[in-house]
């Protein structure tokens, strides 16, 4: 896998991404507020993909999925099905390491409202499709939500129409599967239209896939 074709640390080519990166640094001095690099094993057959950084978690520390409520289910189920060392995940430093996974987003950089425009999904594709071309025969895309799962048929050139989005609902492009899962996100859990048994089912049902 090229770091260079998968990840641009320094990329400010969506001018409000960018603008707004600025202005937290002014506000928030200590956070990370650059582009957040995937997380895991380079060479691994489960790709989870999220959306974007959030404000007071990825955007904060570094890492996908990490110091904010979204990352609490999903790290507490990549120990428990044997993806992780640990079921926490605190910070860059906490000694955390992924096994066969590997977590990305769709847009590397925190937008405002945590709601990226479509132009921005297009601008960070090729970033996306870095990885999914680097992943082997058999592999697993869990996408977390709509966005996700769309960003992943666009990236292969994929009609949006042809798979729809649904929890649990698993399609075949090629030699590796999409599986989609609603987003882990504090909103999904407390409303309980995300479930922990519903969020264990969709990491049974990759695991089965891999094995």
């Amino acid at each position: 896998m090229n770091p260079k074709a998968i990840f641009d640390p320094d990329c400010r080519q969506c001018p409000r991404l960018a603008s707004f990166l600025d202005d937290l640094t002014q506000e928030y001095p200590q956070y990370h507020n650059r582009p957040v690099a995937p997380f895991g094993d380079a060479k691994a057959q489960l790709l989870i993909v999220g959306l974007a950084p959030g404000m007071h978690g990825a955007n904060a520390t570094g890492r996908p999925f990490t110091g904010d409520h979204a990352g609490i289910l999903l790290y507490e189920t990549l120990y428990k099905y044997g993806f992780s060392n640990q079921a926490q995940s605190t910070s860059i430093k906490d000694g955390l390491v992924l096994k066969n996974c590997r977590i990305t987003n769709a847009v590397k950089c925190l937008p405002p409202q945590n709601k990226p425009v479509g132009s921005e999904v297009a601008q960070c594709n090729h970033f996306l499709l870095a990885e999914l071309n680097a992943l082997p025969e058999g592999a697993v895309i869990l996408a977390l939500g709509t966005l996700a799962h769309n960003a992943v048929l666009r990236a292969l050139g994929e009609k949006l129409s042809a798979y729809k989005f649904g929890h649990k609902n698993l399609h075949k492009l090629g030699k590796i599967y999409l599986l989609d899962s609603y987003h882990c996100s504090r909103y999904n859990t407390q409303t309980r239209r995300l479930t922990e048994p519903m969020f264990h089912q969709v990491f049974a049902k990759a695991k089965k896939l891999l094995s």
